[in-house]
């Protein structure tokens, strides 16, 4: 086998050799991080110190003794199996509503819909003055005008609201890489097929979506799923500038959060690369388990 491998290396060197530079920091930056969180995640390493091997322990520590990641997993989760669903489904039917629009407006809305994706780190101060705690806050002053409330609310401080307002927002960002995707995978399918489907027996518009669309849009319903789930497992920078870091009662604390924690502040990167691995782990199993569903479409 190795000599086959090598037979093809050299008949394709020129392709391979116009690779090398995106594979040398593929490895570089992707595989061998990876690989140094796993080895790291067994032993006690605080970057001064040379690592010492402990075995065990820290994935022990992490889930029996631990009770912020257990918040923080909990979170996440919730970031990812609302967030995530909902985003990629939005994302494809915004995709798809405008696809039939002519190319100027269908450059227009897809501008407009990606806009808050773009501009989403720009407007924190925006929804920090929406949600803010006194009364000069927009939703604290609405409320009050119409008597719902008599005094103001701390959205961003209260516990109780602090989860599902950056849920809210994380929605309203969400229209990202995978609705670029959606969009330029509509554009690229056969128009014939949808004649053919028609002759033979397709009646509607979801049937037509169903049974010629999305079979047709695998690479890309695949693409948009691995990069939703990335960014719904990876949530830090919405609960950091809202809820701030850490939040009140760590209400707004994620994975990643918690990652940074440890990492960047308590510098214990044994401990933050065992976070590392468990949030590695819990994407690819997710992503297997979409891909899975996602070659049932169509059939």
């Amino acid at each position: 086998m190795n000599t086959g491998i090598w037979k093809s290396i050299r008949k394709h060197k020129e392709s391979y050799l116009l690779m090398a530079p995106y594979l040398l920091f593929f490895i570089l930056f992707t595989i061998l991080p990876v690989i140094l969180s796993f080895v790291f995640s067994f032993t006690y390493y605080n970057m001064i110190e040379p690592p010492r091997a402990v075995g065990w322990y820290n994935y022990i520590r992490l889930f029996l003794d631990d009770d912020i990641f257990i918040i923080a997993l909990k979170n996440t989760m919730l970031f990812a199996f609302i967030t995530g669903p909902i985003s990629y489904a939005l994302s494809f039917l915004v995709a798809w509503m405008i696809n039939d629009l002519s190319r100027t407006l269908r450059s227009i809305a897809t501008v407009v819909f990606y806009l808050p994706a773009i501009v989403g780190a720009s407007v924190y101060p925006m929804w920090r003055l929406f949600f803010s705690s006194d009364a000069y806050g927009y939703l604290n002053g609405i409320l009050m005008n119409l008597g719902f409330i008599s005094d103001p609310i701390a959205w961003l401080v209260d516990q109780k609201y602090v989860l599902p307002i950056l849920i809210v927002v994380q929605l309203w960002m969400s229209l990202g890489i995978s609705f670029l995707a959606f969009v330029a995978g509509l554009q690229t399918i056969d128009r014939s097929l949808y004649e053919a489907g028609v002759m033979d027996g397709i009646k509607n518009r979801f049937q037509e979506l169903w049974y010629i669309t999305l079979p047709s849009m695998i690479p890309q319903l695949v693409f948009g799923a691995v990069m939703q789930i990335v960014v719904s497992f990876s949530v830090a920078d919405v609960s950091i500038e809202l809820a701030g870091f850490p939040s009140t009662e760590y209400a707004g604390e994620t994975m990643v959060t918690h990652i940074m924690d440890y990492g960047t502040i308590r510098y214990e990167m044994g401990y933050a690369s065992t976070m590392a691995v468990v949030l590695f782990v819990m994407m690819v199993l997710t992503n297997r388990v979409v891909s899975k569903l996602l070659s049932k479409v169509g059939t």
